[in-house]
């Protein structure tokens, strides 16, 4: 569309010019960015045996990293890494390429007599891992509510970005593509924590995409059952019905009534979608009242589905508000 005036229809050319320019330079400083970091050292299995070497690997990882940032001068994730590097904050795993891993355990692991696994969903990275509306701060609140509820009970929350989230303004994010390769990594973490700890009551608690990971792990957990999938703002698990996750598991679901997913068709087409809504009642799981919020706010601090994932997590089942 024409501008109408000659000077004023250049300064626009001009500005479009200038934003397309400073859009490709940051591109390609973010790609830059995301090539100056290698990836981390292999690991031990995860086992009680070597759950202090792990955490030591990974601090020494996530150091090492940090500089990479400095050197580099990726501000966002310098702040995102110097912060994971504060005294007490313990990592299982972590990697820096991309938009990055990291597996944080809030809690005594291998003494715990209950385990919560947060299960992130889309667009979930490094760099937002701490916000309260992301996985780490998310799994911090819900590690003070359960102290909370239950000083003297023994639990542990781990904070598991263990896969590549796929982005919500993407085609990923309607496919099982990402959830795929995330349940087989959640999988292998799960007998690693079974190793680690094969007394605790397991808790997984899911959240959006997060649950479609679920979804297709808890089927072929095989030695490493859980006791609890919570599964909340989900568009879909790729299962007909709660006993498809498997035969011992408690299997809860949520929705808040401000919440876009309830306008997501919940429909498997061509590869396309997640099918069966499991708030549904047909698929037969239980329902827990998730309050009022947004998509984002299931681990807001003071809210009712903090409270209630908190009591599923300890196993307070009949405190469970429905």
């Amino acid at each position: 569309m024409s501008s109408g005036h000659p000077a004023l229809g250049r300064r626009t050319r001009a500005v479009t010019a200038a934003a397309v320019l400073t859009v490709a330079a940051s591109t390609t400083a973010a790609a830059g960015h995301a090539e100056a970091y290698a990836g981390p050292a292999p690991l031990p299995a995860l086992s009680s045996a070597t759950l202090d070497a792990r955490y030591q690997a990974t601090g020494t990882e996530i150091a090492r990293s940090w500089a990479t940032a400095r050197r580099v001068r990726d501000h966002d994730r310098a702040r995102a890494l110097s912060a994971f590097l504060a005294p007490g904050r313990r990592f299982l795993a972590f990697d820096a390429r991309g938009r990055g891993l990291a597996v944080e355990v809030l809690g005594d692991l291998a003494s715990a007599d209950r385990i919560a696994v947060v299960v992130p969903g889309a667009d979930t990275a490094l760099a937002n891992f701490d916000s309260p509306k992301f996985v780490g701060g998310g799994s911090r609140a819900l590690y003070r509510q359960a102290r909370a509820d239950a000083p003297a009970a023994r639990i542990a929350v781990v904070a598991w970005l263990g896969y590549r989230t796929p982005r919500t303004l993407s085609p990923e994010v309607l496919t099982g593509g990402r959830a795929a390769a995330g349940a087989r990594a959640l999988g292998r973490f799960l007998t690693g924590v079974h190793r680690v700890n094969g007394r605790a009551r397991i808790a997984l608690l899911c959240h959006s995409y997060g649950s479609v990971v679920c979804g297709k792990a808890a089927r072929g957990l095989g030695a490493a059952p859980v006791d609890d999938i919570a599964l909340f703002g989900s568009p879909g698990v790729t299962a007909h019905r709660a006993s498809d996750l498997g035969p011992s598991a408690r299997v809860w679901a949520g929705r808040s009534t401000g919440d876009w997913t309830q306008y997501v068709p919940k429909v498997s087409f061509a590869g396309i979608g997640f099918g069966a809504d499991p708030v549904s009642p047909g698929f037969g799981a239980r329902r827990f009242d998730a309050g009022s919020g947004p998509h984002s706010a299931y681990l807001k601090p003071g809210t009712v589905a903090l409270r209630n994932l908190a009591l599923i997590a300890l196993g307070r089942d009949a405190e469970v508000t429905r």
